[in-house]
């Protein structure tokens, strides 16, 4: 018997596509945000906010990567064109134009839950199709949740 290693042993159904699409998206946008409030934000506090939203960048960004290349390793194609993202992700519009400290910091730690709330929605069926998937959204989960921490206890009082 003759096999070849040309196909993955294991193909992305549908659903497990399309979930994973829709989580590639919000990280797409949630990366596009930051940067955006990093170029924008002014006020009290600047340079520090300045910093840590590159970090969220990063975050984003390197997860959108992981689960992009997960996709190509499961035998299906990710779609990170623009157009795609702005019709598909689910995070609400980052505003335009010079943005306070305190706006960003809330407006962002909600896009941070929200990318957080689709890895989470998607989870269970993603580890019921395929376990080691739903493993990198354990890490992708704890990495937004933890930045969502971060940035929005900048706004609270004790």
């Amino acid at each position: 018997m003759t096999t070849t290693a040309t196909r993955p042993a294991f193909h992305a159904s549908a659903t497990l596509t399309a979930d994973l699409q829709q989580l590639l998206a919000d990280l797409i946008a949630l990366h596009l945000q930051a940067k955006q409030a990093h170029w924008n934000v002014v006020g009290r506090n600047f340079r520090d906010l300045h910093l840590q939203l590159d970090e969220i960048v990063d975050v984003a960004r390197v997860a959108a990567d992981t689960i992009a290349e997960r996709m190509r390793a499961l035998g299906t194609t990710p779609d990170g064109r623009a157009p795609t993202i702005a019709a598909s992700a689910t995070l609400p519009e980052f505003p335009g134009g010079e943005q306070d400290v305190t706006a960003v910091v809330d407006v962002v730690t909600a896009a941070l839950h929200a990318t957080a709330g689709t890895a989470r929605f998607i989870h269970d069926r993603v580890d019921a199709e395929d376990p080691s998937t739903a493993d990198l959204l354990h890490a992708i989960i704890v990495d937004l949740e933890k930045q969502a921490w971060m940035l929005g206890t900048e706004n609270r009082g004790a």
